[in-house]
């Protein structure tokens, strides 16, 4: 992971990376060390043989992401100190830039130095981390609930925690304890949005990934919309509102009323999260553990520990899985009980949460799931109705993220794919079984359509550079040709420079540039005889400044680049004239 022991541990990794580079291994190796470490410490630690291929694939996969990393980060480095000597030090500002924009941790950056003997300027680094800070904590002062922090702490200190009723009721009445507005505590609310807390709610407020229910609060000549729940600090449920009718006083007896459509698609999205990790763990082992969730009522978000992207094969199995889990429907129990006794039991605790004495385990059927959870759920799997994954994508560094839907929501997305597709198949004038083998059809016939596009292109350039002698110019003994072209992507160019040196293989310098939506591409070739004398390498730097591009690579046969600016092409051949 990017923080706490995660963060340590791949800083940790990263160093011994580098000294590896740096004795001159420039490909994945730590990975290999695995069974040197599982007969080491493989007695104490039995995940290392439990959990091998998970641990094998997340090391390499952190090694090749890092040489990228570290080859790119060498490189600046190099080039910011190549001017620098023994006992000079390194700017601290550019230290920060290698860190905050390549991902060159400090401590590498020192190390490397070193070797040079050149310090680093750690009082610049740190004054440059300590200003980004400063501006991402100024943006967060100025959004959401921030400003009104401080005014939870006070009430926190002087009002019990509010009681939770919303397991086994969707209904309660409540006294109104404290009324928040404008970051302020009022007494009296009759327009605009608010926060509102009383003495118990049904209410869920937002943890553990599950979102805040929402609905409505009512009470004599008072109407209220509830479209947030939050909880903060120990306790304190606070509900997002907003008046409809009426005005609401502290101390007040209201009626508090969650929305219940909405509350029972969050149950059956925050059910499913467990049947998920069931089946993710059945399939990929124990080692595949949950690093987040967000549950609301329209989808649910399902962030995993495993390196490697998860096949559309493996999605449908996991699919498949589930959803014959929610076809059983199985009893869904909880049961209140001490930590311990809940851990013994087999129940699984997520880890980096934070469970009190006693704690809530949510049972699925005989043995499928139990897991410590604070959150509502669905009485059998049966209420869930269909599941379906959206998309299964990276967020970080090993983890994976499966978006997913249920019920209503599922069969929606499922209703909207077949929906494109028949009007897919309708523009194709295709039946719907035959969409896939009409698509291959037309995008084989694109292909060989772009194919002789391309070779017309070839023979249109080539020709016109035959058959009109103006496009010749004699320039110091050479046949210089030159055009300018428009609309031709920069990977033909080298094509039609090899036609038409093919066609005049002698004593020919031939530049090609291009023009696309503004930008510039250059592409100049050499006959064989002339590319000692005339190298296209160092040619092709004659050019790129009037296109805006540092430089060029090649060969001295030929070479190429490009620019942001295409409109000082005529120059730039006035130029390579002038320099041949």
């Amino acid at each position: 992971s990017n923080e706490g022991r995660g963060y340590v541990l791949r800083r940790i990794m990263r160093r011994a990376m580098r000294h590896a580079y740096m004795l001159g291994v420039k490909e994945p190796m730590m990975y290999k060390l695995l069974p040197a470490l599982q007969k080491e410490m493989g007695e104490a630690y039995p995940e290392l043989y439990s959990a091998e291929t998970l641990i094998t694939e997340t090391i390499r996969s952190e090694e090749e992401r890092f040489l990228k990393t570290l080859d790119k980060g060498l490189r600046l480095l190099d080039d910011e100190a190549g001017h620098l000597k023994a006992g000079d030090t390194f700017n601290g500002e550019t230290a920060f830039k290698l860190y905050d924009t390549y991902g060159f941790p400090l401590d590498l950056t020192q190390d490397a130095l070193r070797l040079k003997d050149i310090k680093v300027d750690t009082d610049g680094f740190d004054k440059a981390m300590e200003r980004q800070k400063a501006e991402a904590r100024k943006n967060w002062d100025g959004s959401g609930d921030a400003g009104t922090e401080k005014i939870w702490f006070e009430l926190n200190e002087k009002l019990p925690a509010t009681e939770f009723w919303g397991y086994n009721t969707l209904k309660t009445e409540a006294q109104v304890t404290a009324l928040v507005q404008d970051g302020k505590e009022v007494s009296e609310v009759s327009n605009g949005e608010f926060f509102l807390l009383t003495n118990q709610t049904p209410f869920y407020g937002e943890m553990g990934g599950q979102v805040g229910d929402k609905g409505k609060i009512t009470g004599k000549d008072l109407e209220i919309e509830v479209t947030d729940t939050k909880k903060k600090l120990d306790g304190l449920y606070v509900h997002i509102a907003k008046i409809v009718k009426g005005h609401i006083k502290n101390g007040d007896m209201v009626l508090m009323e969650v929305c219940e459509s909405n509350r029972k698609a969050i149950e059956a999205n925050h059910t499913v999260t467990h049947l998920l990790h069931h089946a993710l763990q059945e399939k990929f082992g124990a080692s595949v553990t949950q690093k987040g969730s967000m549950v609301a009522a329209e989808r649910m978000r399902f962030d995993i520990a495993y390196p490697k992207q998860i096949s559309e094969n493996e999605l449908r199995d996991l699919e498949d899985t589930v959803n014959s889990l929610i076809r059983q429907n199985l009893k869904v129990n909880t049961k209140l009980m001490s930590h311990d006794e809940a851990i013994n039991s087999g129940a699984m605790a997520l880890f980096g949460e934070k469970y009190g004495d006693e704690v809530r385990v949510v049972c699925v059927g005989d043995g499928v799931s139990t897991e410590l959870c604070g959150g509502t759920h669905v009485k059998e799997t049966g209420d869930i109705g269909y599941f379906n994954i959206v998309s299964e994508s990276a967020v970080a560094a090993g983890v994976r993220r499966l978006e997913c839907v249920t019920g209503t929501h599922a069969e929606r997305f499922v209703q909207d794919i077949e929906d494109k597709l028949h009007r897919v198949g309708a523009c194709l004038k295709s039946s719907f079984n035959d969409i896939e083998a009409r698509v291959n059809q037309l995008l084989e016939e694109k292909k060989k359509l772009e194919a002789q596009v391309f070779e017309l292109k070839k023979k249109l350039v080539s020709n016109k550079a035959a058959d009109n002698p103006d496009n010749f110019e004699a320039v110091n003994g050479v046949k210089f040709v030159a055009k300018i072209l428009e609309n031709i992507p920069a990977k033909e160019l080298k094509a039609f420079v090899d036609e038409i040196k093919a066609q005049y293989p002698e004593d020919t310098i031939v530049a090609l540039l291009a023009s696309n939506e503004g930008k510039a591409s250059v592409v100049i070739g050499v006959s064989d005889n002339l590319a000692a004398k005339y190298p296209a390498n160092s040619l092709i730097k004659v050019i790129a400044p009037f296109v805006g591009a540092q430089g060029g690579g090649g060969r001295p046969d030929m070479a190429q680049t490009g620019g942001p600016d295409a409109t000082r092409m005529q120059e730039a051949i006035d130029a390579l004239r002038k320099a041949i």
